[in-house]
């Protein structure tokens, strides 16, 4: 059935371009009046969601007792992106760190601990050396009998409970935590201690996970371990794949920890959509866990799980990026060299000591974020200094110079923006410049379901663009009254749509720069 709609005073003209085409403009003052309405409006015109749900944010996941590296920089950034984006919408986002916390290792780790002694084991972790703590307990279990047969005995104290090394472990963990917020921190990401939810959570769940899926009969013995051999998943030779729920040590494979996840997220928390920001290489694996979890009837509509993947942080070379003895880069050490670079580019001179450090911190730590965020994040990107810096180009500097050069003509006139004043959409630079604008709603929209935020930072791009195109062209300060009480509105809803694309993102945007 054929229906007509009504677009009586949107529409300027209308007329056919070829088969199946028709250019429409819409009308002047429709354009301003639709604008008026965003100006007006404290979101720009982006509405909270009516449907919201309990999402589950699974992204950073350092390990325990060792050093965040620049491969965490991508997980962290964009899970971090996620997060801020729905709950702005009016989701209740739950963000899930997922922190290396149990396992094996802390067996060595513990015993370290004891040789050192607790005071100097404390002070070595405490300054952030956890790196070199680390090795240090694996030099002595790959080298000391001894040593090693005394680390499978704590694990094994570990595992059944002990008070004493449960204690010990819990220092390893708090004073590893403790770094972990400093990193948060300097990165400027929404990560606080009550988002840590390491391995070691579902630990008591592990066991009845087990149960239910073999009540449920999708467990099958195999080689002596306990797999559940989702459908659809085959290896070269067309044999079924399993996931490894426990071994036939009776311990536990990952997949058990994180089907308890999936089991708790959703039967417990109530979620009903699960996104995990982990890297590529770890796509089959998860979607056997969901496909598992589909058949243990956890995971069942409205409830979905995405494995939000992406690729390397790779270096000018093409090879992924490492230090220039071929170790991985701690990211401490890549966001101070960033913020340093940054300082260095500081456009206003007449800035404080105090600011100028503020805006280093904004533009170093911002150029790091958008360089990540803008590619699309499936593909690997290229790390390249003077690129992500740059004042021109796709870069976050370019958008945080476009937006401190709009909040500078509100110094230089001594003027604020009336937001109730009549939009004049004279100009055609004016008119793209208000089309721009009122595009940034379904921009949003469209990230928000796919997770893909290099259609932001298009946008804003774009949006950018359209800004210096008007304003090259169409004098604000100079102008009439009436023109310009319009022009400023236009740069004041410019450089607010640029913050609020840049905050989703998890960039500052310095006033002045």
């Amino acid at each position: 059935m054929l229906s007509r709609a009504d677009l009586t005073g949107l529409i300027a003209t209308a007329e056919l371009s070829g088969p199946g085409f028709i250019n429409v403009r819409l009308d002047d003052a429709a354009l301003a009046g639709l604008l008026a309405e965003v100006a007006a409006d404290d979101r720009l015109g982006v509405g909270v969601t009516s449907a919201p749900e309990i999402v589950i944010v699974d992204y950073s996941a350092p390990n325990v007792a060792k050093e965040m590296h620049v491969g965490h920089l991508r997980s962290t950034v964009i899970g971090d992106a996620i997060a801020r984006l729905l709950e702005w919408l009016g989701h209740d986002v739950r963000r899930a760190n997922h922190v290396g916390d149990w396992g094996t290792p802390f067996g060595m780790l513990i015993e370290h601990l004891l040789d050192l002694g607790e005071t100097e084991a404390a002070h070595e972790l405490s300054i952030g050396d956890l790196n070199g703590f680390y090795q240090g307990a694996w030099v002595k279990f790959s080298s000391d009998p001894a040593f090693a047969d005394r680390s499978r005995q704590r694990v094994v104290a570990l595992q059944s409970g002990d008070e004493t090394t449960l204690r010990l472990w819990r220092m390893l963990v708090d004073e590893s935590e403790k770094y972990f917020l400093a990193v948060y921190a300097l990165l400027g990401t929404t990560l606080t201690s009550r988002d840590f939810c390491g391995e070691s959570f579902y630990n008591d769940l592990l066991a009845p996970v087990v149960d239910e899926l073999g009540a449920l009969g999708l467990l099958t013995e195999s080689d002596g371990a306990q797999c559940a051999f989702p459908a659809g998943f085959t290896g070269r030779s067309g044999e079924p794949q399993p996931i490894i729920v426990r071994k036939r040590d009776g311990g536990f494979g990952y997949g058990a920890t994180d089907l308890a996840a999936i089991r708790h997220r959703t039967q417990t928390m109530g979620a009903t959509r699960l996104l995990y920001v982990v890297g590529s290489p770890q796509h089959q694996h998860f979607e056997m866990v969901y496909q598992t979890a589909r058949e243990a009837g956890w995971l069942v509509a409205p409830a979905r799980a995405t494995h939000v993947g992406f690729g390397l942080v790779v270096g000018p070379d093409g090879k992924k990026l490492a230090s220039r003895s071929g170790e991985a880069i701690k990211l401490v050490e890549l966001l101070e060299e960033a913020v340093t670079r940054a300082a260095a580019l500081i456009v206003d001179s007449d800035l404080d000591a105090a600011t100028q450090a503020d805006v280093a911190r904004a533009v170093g730590i911002g150029a790091i974020k958008y360089a990540d965020l803008s590619s699309d994040r499936i593909k690997d990107y290229v790390f390249h200094w003077d690129r992500m810096l740059s004042f021109t180009g796709d870069t976050g500097a370019y958008l945080q110079y476009a937006h401190a050069r709009v909040q500078s003509i509100f110094r230089r006139g001594e003027v604020a923006p009336d937001r109730g004043a009549p939009l004049l959409l004279v100009e055609p630079a004016e008119r793209a410049l208000a089309l721009e604008l009122l595009a940034f709603p379904s921009v949003v929209e469209t990230v928000a379901e796919t997770l893909q935020f290099h259609r932001l930072t298009g946008y804003l791009q774009g949006l950018a663009g359209a800004y210096t195109s008007f304003f090259e062209t169409c004098p604000v300060l100079k102008s009439s009254p009436e023109i310009r009480a319009s022009r400023l509105l236009l740069c004041d809803v410019t450089a607010r749509t640029i913050a609020k694309g840049l905050a989703l993102l998890g960039i500052e945007s310095p006033s002045r720069m």
